[in-house]
Formats: structure tokens, C-alpha cells, sequence
């Protein structure tokens, strides 16, 4: 079927975290897309609701297979079902990949700039964190590889949080980079965890590789595990879900009894109802929405180009989230973010990514058209002092 994105749904009075303004402000800030989810997502919701009984539920054989499939078809990932376990979420995974492979005062390594729970899981948890800055070069990031070995042999790290893609910068890591990364962590025997929750929003001319792929080809499955969801995909992130990967039986069983521990090892009938038909029907969405998205990361880049040529883009190659350099228009994060406050715009601001992300800015750009371009009319007003 055909989908219609410029539709323009309002959000306002749902409880929506991105839309909680009653000031007429545009959010173009927090990773979901103003868009309706795929119409077999919404149908499968809909026949539960009819069925009428919400009772407990455990993963079927048939979500093991979309999964499987979905992950096999698409990035040559070789799943069985007792490879995959589930979660509530990438963030509390992360959270209990840090008790699977660190100790209370143990290092953990984490890029810079990085989505922001990386570095306070880590801190909230009583782990060191340690960041590497990534460098940039011809408008790009790229991990800085001396200075995560550095930092393993001074820190004595024990524990690698690789974002795959990128967030906020938009890098999907090349196979040849994951693979040095790859080596160098087994150097020194550091356990790696990997967030993919973008990779199913990588954007034409580029390859997502997952971790574990190579990990398994490397002989060095039992430190490493994968991360990902359905949620940012299909724009479900309202129902809570996601799976943790792994390929090492001894490593499953401890991932999987310390779930135990913390009862975070099963979802609601809502989610595995989601996830089952978004890996077995959403796939035409998908496909019309990236265009779309495509479509509205010109949009911005143009418009930038044309109206702000001082502020410095990272065009993506994954995601609907664009890394902008403002440094050239405000000295001060703060002011930064209170100019486009003023001008009824917001996005996130970057120096909460890190130190790295200082006098940068995270904007969100799946959203109908028309609420993009008027979001960076006043993005233009915000910058240009016309407020």
C-alpha cells in the first residue's frame, strides 16, 4: 500500500514526551518520527484488542522466526532461537551488560560524543567512565583507534559500548573499521556491547555489518553481544521492547539468569504482538518512510546550505537525526538552546552527548515537510536574530 507521510497528526494532549509544549513550539528534538506506524502493526494491535482477553504471553515460534528471518535476509546474521533473548529496552540492556561484564570501580569505554545514556548507565551503575573522543575528518567521525588503545592499557578497561550507527553523529561503522575495533578490544580482552537500534534506518550507499558477525568469523563470540529493536524502526517506541544477541552459550546462560534476578526477561502481549508483524510485514513502510526521510535530509542540508551556511553538517548515513555544527553562531550551550526556545523550535542540544558535542545541535527530521521547513524557518529566525 501506499503511505502518505505528509500527513500532519497532532500529538499534542497524548502524554507525548516530543510533543509536551503548549506554546505552538515544533519539536524536532527526542529520536521518534511524527509518522503513523505501518498499517499491519496497527491491524495485529487491533485483533488483540478485539480478542478481548490481555493475559500473560510468552514469545511464539512464529516471532522467532520473523526475527530470524528478518535479521538473516537482510544483514546475513545467522540466528537461532536460542541466540536471542528480550528485553524492555536497549538502555536497561545496556545496563545489565555492565553487571555481565564489569565489576563495582571497573572501567568502561565509551566514544564522545555518544547518546547520552551510555555515559550515565555507566556512572549510575558505579563503573569509571572513560571516553574516547571520535575525530572527524572530511565530515565525518571516525573512531580514533590509538586513543581507545591508549585508554584500555592506562584504564584498564574492561568493558567497550559501541553505538552502531552512530548516534548522534550518523556513522555506520565500515566492516574493515569494525573489524581493527574488533581486534584490538580481543587484544586486551575487552568485552564489547553493541547498540544497533538504527540499523534498520541505514541509508542508501551504505552497509550495515553487525558486530556479532564478525565477532563469531574472529573467534571472540563470548565477549561480544548485540543490541536492537524494533522500536526505532517502525516507530513504535511507545510500546517497550528489544532483544539482546549473542552467540556464545556460557554467555547466554549468564545474561539470561541475571535477567532472572532482575525479572527483565519477558515482554507484553503488545510488544511481541508489534514486533512479530513489523519483522514480517513492515518492510513496504520501511522502504517508503527512509525515502521520505531521504527526502527531508536534502530538504535540511539545502536549506542550511542556502540560509545558515555558517553552521557545519554531518550528513547521516543512517537515522533521521543530523549532527549540526552552530559553534559559529553563540559561544554558550545554554544561550544556543534558549535561542531556539525563544523562536519556538527545539532541538537537542549536543553538549549533552558529551564534550565533544559543544556548541553542536541534534535536530530530528522525521516529521511531514511542511513541519520541517517551517521547524528551520524558525531555526533561521532563532540564528539570524530575528526573534
Amino acid at each position: 500500500m501506499q503511505y502518505h507521510f505528509d500527513e500532519i497528526i497532532d500529538r499534542r494532549g497524548t502524554g507525548s514526551i516530543k510533543w509536551h509544549y503548549s506554546d505552538g513550539t515544533i519539536p524536532l528534538w527526542v529520536a521518534d518520527m511524527d509518522f503513523k506506524a505501518a498499517q499491519p502493526i496497527l491491524a495485529s494491535v487491533q485483533r488483540v484488542v478485539e480478542h478481548g482477553i490481555l493475559g500473560y504471553t510468552k514469545p511464539t515460534a512464529a516471532l522467532y522466526e520473523a526475527i530470524i528471518n528478518w535479521h538473516g535476509s537482510r544483514y546475513n546474521l545467522q540466528l537461532d532461537k536460542e541466540n536471542i533473548l528480550f528485553s524492555p529496552g536497549v538502555v536497561p540492556s545496556l545496563a545489565l551488560m555492565m553487571h555481565i561484564f564489569t565489576e563495582a570501580g571497573d572501567a568502561i569505554l565509551v566514544n564522545d560524543p555518544i547518546y547520552t545514556p551510555f555515559m550515565t548507565k555507566v556512572e549510575q551503575n558505579g563503573r569509571a567512565l572513560v571516553m574516547s573522543a571520535l575525530k572527524e575528518v572530511d565530515g565525518k567521525y571516525q573512531l580514533d583507534l590509538k586513543d581507545i588503545e591508549a585508554k584500555i592499557i592506562k584504564h584498564q578497561v574492561k568493558l567497550y559500548l559501541l553505538c552502531n550507527p552512530h548516534n548522534p553523529g550518523g556513522r555506520v561503522w565500515m566492516r574493515e573499521e569494525l573489524k581493527a575495533l574488533l581486534a584490538l578490544c580481543k587484544k586486551y580482552n575487552v568485552a564489547i556491547v553493541s547498540d544497533e537500534i538504527h540499523q534498520d534506518l541505514t541509508l542508501n550507499g551504505h552497509t550495515f555489518t553487525p558486530l556479532l558477525k564478525l565477532a563469531e568469523a574472529a573467534g571472540y563470540k563470548h565477549n561480544v553481544v548485540s543490541l536492537t529493536s524494533m522500536t526505532k524502526t517502525f516507530n513504535v517506541a511507545g510500546i517497550k521492547g528489544s532483544m539482546i544477541f549473542a552467540k556464545d552459550e556460557t554467555l547466554l546462560k549468564k545474561i539470561s539468569q541475571q535477567q532472572q534476578l532482575n525479572d527483565e526477561y519477558e515482554l507484553n502481549l503488545f510488544a511481541y504482538t508489534v514486533m512479530q508483524s513489523a519483522y514480517e510485514q513492515g518492510g513496504e513502510w520501511l522502504e517508503q518512510v527512509l525515502a521520505y526521510i531521504e527526502n527531508n535530509i536534502e530538504i535540511t542540508i539545502d536549506f542550511l546550505a542556502g540560509h545558515l551556511p555558517d553552521i557545519k553538517v554531518m550528513r547521516p548515513e543512517a537515522s533521521y537525526l543530523i549532527w549540526l555544527d552552530c559553534s559559529a553562531y553563540g559561544e554558550d550551550n545554554q544561550a544556543l538552546y534558549d535561542k531556539l526556545r525563544a523562536a519556538k523550535v527545539e532541538l537537542n542540544s549536543g553538549i549533552k552527548y558529551g564534550s565533544e558535542g559543544h556548541l553542536k545541535m541534534r535536530i530530528n527530521v522525521a516529521c511531514p515537510e511542511a513541519l520541517l521547513c517551517e521547524g528551520l524557518d524558525r531555526v533561521y529566525a532563532a540564528f539570524r536574530g530575528e526573534v
